[in-house]
């Protein structure tokens, strides 16, 4: 009997064995494999268990969190939802999340490991973290103003501090509300069907994701690099540039819009956007120099995130002199987003300094004790700060008593540049509207705010399209409100 005992405990001290070994295998060999399996809902279900972090705007949360009652308990809410969808993005039971939603998500849905009171707590106690919540540098009445300010064109606007790099402001439009994408049912399906196939792209993100010619706009650039090379010394100085220009190796001959540009000075040029002069200039500049100025300004920049990612934008180094001239007025395949052309104008108000722009200021734990926090990143130069003391001049001549005047604001020192900026095949698209500019209140000791502004189309009923009478007031709109502050 006592034999029989003996055999049934080795046979069973066998399979507590073999019961030990594929536990381990499973664990150790295949866990990946059963994690990533979409039959495995338990990450799902503790994710949506507990309320997300949120996203705050001016010490106020956007987002926040409904419970369901369903499996998947808690579901994403958005308080203005188009106003700040280019900012926050989207949080799907369904389709992922986006933009602010995906860079900050593990904070958010509490699974970040610097939120773990221990190193690997979670790991032993099996529990997870409250979400913690983002700061954002975004101001309220600017972001409200950039959005109101487009009035429903297509378009956008992005803002930012020179003397840091926070942004203030970051609209696209047309927006869409990420709220009925939250879920996971009939309703979030519809929503994405309806923003997918809409030809409009509310999901495009223009201010970040979308690069345009940037026309006239790009002429800070072009007579910054003049200046840094020394190729133009005085500003009031006649330039010899005809009108029209022949385009170098080339028949085409380029005009102008603005009356009395053939040997206008720099200065002239600037305040009337003579294309002509500045085409001349940037082929005098010579490539290299142009190239090294546009990169110092942030173009070609293959790595720059906000902490999302921000489209490239492009100046070839490789063209011939005709292609020179036109990529010296912002044409030819010279690319650029709106936050890009902020910090160009950034960079003239910042005694031409680039600071990389930021748009999350911290974040913190549920209770409010911070994780991480923020602060300007790093400089680069994009001109000698003696150009762009001469650079501010220009640009508010444009305000002063050029193509810019609607940018102009009382009690305030304001520049800026305003850009048309021709597309299509053949240029046959609506050119888009663009004005750069930047602004200091009375009594400030530096400049508060530069902004991008880019529309696309003219308002319903309206004659035309310009930058400084479509973009400019917008521009004018957003720097007020900054200043109010």
């Amino acid at each position: 009997m006592t034999r029989y005992i003996r055999r049934a405990a080795v046979f069973c001290a066998l399979l507590l064995f073999a019961l030990l070994v594929n536990a381990t295998r499973v664990q150790m060999l295949h866990a990946d494999a059963y994690d990533d399996n979409p039959a495995n809902r338990r990450d799902a279900l503790a994710r949506y268990r507990q309320p997300r972090g949120d996203i705050l705007v001016g010490g106020r949360p956007v987002t926040g969190s409904r419970d369901t009652g369903e499996h998947l308990r808690y579901e994403r809410t958005y308080t203005d939802g188009p106003l700040y969808a280019p900012v926050t993005g989207f949080a799907s039971q369904e389709y992922g999340t986006t933009l602010l939603e995906h860079t900050e998500d593990g904070l958010l849905a509490g699974t970040d490991p610097l939120l773990q009171p221990l190193p690997l707590w979670n790991d032993f106690t099996r529990s997870r973290n409250a979400g913690g919540n983002v700061v954002t540098t975004i101001d309220p009445a600017a972001q409200r103003a950039a959005y109101e300010g487009l009035r429903s064109r297509k378009g956008a606007v992005a803002a930012v501090e020179p003397s840091t790099g926070r942004i203030l402001a970051l609209v696209s439009v047309p927006s869409y509300d990420p709220e009925p994408l939250a879920g996971n049912g009939a309703t979030a399906r519809r929503a994405w069907a309806r923003l997918n196939g809409d030809p409009d792209q509310p999901l495009l993100n223009r201010a970040v994701r979308r690069t345009y010619p940037p026309g006239s706009a790009f002429k800070v650039v072009t007579a910054a690099a003049a200046l840094d090379a020394g190729v133009v010394t005085d500003l009031d100085e006649p330039t010899e540039s005809p009108d029209p220009y022949t385009l170098p190796g080339t028949t085409t001959r380029l005009t102008n819009t603005s009356r009395g540009c053939a040997d206008a000075s720099v200065r002239e040029a600037f305040t009337w956007s003579c294309n002509t002069v500045f085409a001349k200039l940037g082929v005098a500049t010579g490539l290299a120099d142009l190239t090294a100025t546009a990169e110092g300004f942030g173009f070609n920049e293959e790595e720059l995130r906000v902490p999302f990612p921000v489209a490239r934008s492009t100046f070839d180094p490789t063209m011939d002199r005709a292609q020179l001239a036109l990529s010296s007025i912002g044409q030819y395949n010279t690319r650029a987003t709106p936050l890009q052309m902020a910090m160009v104008a950034a960079a003239v108000a910042n005694n031409g300094y680039v600071r990389e722009p930021y748009l999350v200021e911290r974040t913190t734990r549920a209770g409010g004790g911070t994780v991480s926090a923020a602060g300007p990143g790093r400089a680069r130069r994009a001109m000698y700060p003696s150009t762009a003391l001469r650079m501010r001049e220009l640009m508010r001549g444009v305000v002063e008593e050029g193509t810019g005047t609607n940018a102009a604001i009382r009690g305030a020192v304001v520049g800026g540049k305003t850009g048309t900026a021709q597309h299509g095949i053949g240029n046959s698209g609506t050119p888009y509207a663009w004005f750069v500019s930047w602004a200091q209140g009375d009594g400030d000791a530096e400049a508060k705010v530069a902004v991008a502004v880019v529309v696309e189309e003219a308002a319903a009923g309206g004659r035309g399209i310009s930058g400084g009478g479509t973009a400019a007031p917008v521009a004018r709109a957003v720097m007020e409100a900054v200043l109010k502050r």
